[in-house]
């Protein structure tokens, strides 16, 4: 599949979380926030359709739209991209900037420490 684009993710996360939608669904739900007009959320949709991201289907003459890739499998798609564009690929370093560079709460702290320590419970 191809990369969708940040405009299009406004597509897909409306698809994520309402479920299939029609394309004036799409629009009175996107559009608005996104100041586009209905060409312009039913070129995006035609353009995730090309890509193979989304599925139309007949259902009662109207067209219903579906995502065919899952939000996760997007996230980790572009969280790949990233680090792999900025850090190498690697974790470490992503982390490091994010702690450098941003307040981390005792919350996120502690989140981080978990997360570390799940991570070694099940290499052992």
């Amino acid at each position: 599949m191809s990369k969708i684009s940040g405009a299009e993710s406004h597509i897909m996360e409306a698809l994520w979380t309402r479920g299939a939608l029609t394309a004036e669904e799409i629009v009175q739900t996107v559009g608005p926030a996104q100041e586009w007009g209905e060409a312009t959320v039913k070129t995006l949709i035609n353009r995730l359709l090309k890509k193979k991201a989304l599925i139309s289907e007949r259902t009662g003459g109207r067209a219903l739209y579906k995502a065919l890739v899952s939000r996760e499998e997007y996230v980790t798609g572009e969280s790949q991209g990233l680090l792999d564009r900025l850090f190498g690929g690697q974790l470490a370093p992503l982390v490091a900037h994010y702690a450098r560079h941003r307040d981390l709460s005792a919350a996120d702290v502690a989140r981080l420490k978990k997360l570390i320590a799940e991570i070694e419970s099940d290499d052992a």
